[in-house]
């Protein structure tokens, strides 16, 4: 039995729609005039932690609500409402709902939320010794990036990427995450790999990403929504971290292609660069 046959067995008189085809398959069940959607994972302890991350932080309003969920053979299920057919990676440009994007990643980090579903959760000593490695260990692929030596020297001279005090975190929290009903309602998902994270970490990727793919007004609107900024001088870093720590696991995971990758070397010159 495979994802789909699952979830068809699980709701036979239902429209299944497929959303994404990743390692966990998702869809949209359309059963009469209620939609919800239902991830499958292909072993049951990524659906545990996702699971223990949503159950941690429910009842906040940005966080996917479980409805069910199951084992199934080896697979595992997770039925949670529908938040929406949009996301801010396909949303036409609205600042509104980026800043109620940013607003809603605040309510999340300020939560107390004992979301600790991993092995262990990240603080500055990681950052601090997980930066410099992800920087050395991107050193053996950089002639596949076409990346000069200079930039990764120079990413291993500037200061650090601040980290205070770890909060519940998303971890991985790209514009496809902050998903969007017609009502401009935001749900950000796909907690799998929540942890407790200096909040620094979420914060900048989302603005990273909002200001390289829609402008510089969006990421000053999530700023804005999220209620507090970094400077110049703390941003950089962390825009050096999050484009390394992409560029290596393309790399570590691709022997062949790795596809056009140029923006993210980009993102790590300019960063220690600062050109």
């Amino acid at each position: 039995m495979d994802a789909r046959e699952l979830v068809t067995k699980l709701h036979p008189d239902a429209l299944v729609r497929e959303l994404s085809s990743g390692a966990n398959k998702v869809f949209r069940v359309i059963d009469g005039d209620q939609s919800s959607v239902i991830k499958v994972y292909p072993v049951a302890s990524r659906e545990r932690r996702e699971r223990h991350a949503l159950e941690a932080l429910a009842g906040l309003p940005a966080v996917p609500k479980i409805i069910d969920h199951g084992t199934q053979d080896e697979m595992a299920w997770l039925q949670m409402n529908d938040a929406g057919h949009w996301s801010l990676a396909n949303l036409p440009k609205n600042l509104e709902t980026i800043q109620a994007a940013g607003a809603a990643l605040r309510e999340i980090h300020t939560s107390n939320a004992d979301i600790t579903n991993l092995a262990a959760g990240i603080d500055a000593d990681y950052v601090l010794s997980h930066y410099r490695s992800t920087i050395e260990r991107l050193g053996r692929y950089r002639r596949r990036f076409g990346m000069d030596q200079t930039v990764l020297d120079r990413a291993l001279q500037l200061e650090p990427p601040t980290a205070t005090a770890p909060v519940p975190a998303h971890t991985k929290p790209t514009l496809s995450k902050f998903v969007i009903d017609e009502s401009g309602t935001i749900t950000i998902v796909d907690w799998e790999w929540a942890t407790k994270a200096p909040p620094e970490w979420d914060q900048t990727h989302a603005v990273w990403r909002l200001a390289a793919r829609i402008g510089e007004d969006a990421a000053a609107a999530f700023r804005y929504g999220y209620g507090s900024d970094l400077p110049e001088s703390s941003y950089r870093p962390w825009v050096a971290y999050h484009s390394a720590m992409m560029m290596l696991e393309a790399a570590e995971l691709r022997e062949g292609k790795l596809g056009d990758l140029s923006y993210l070397v980009d993102d790590l010159t300019e960063a220690v660069l600062g050109t």
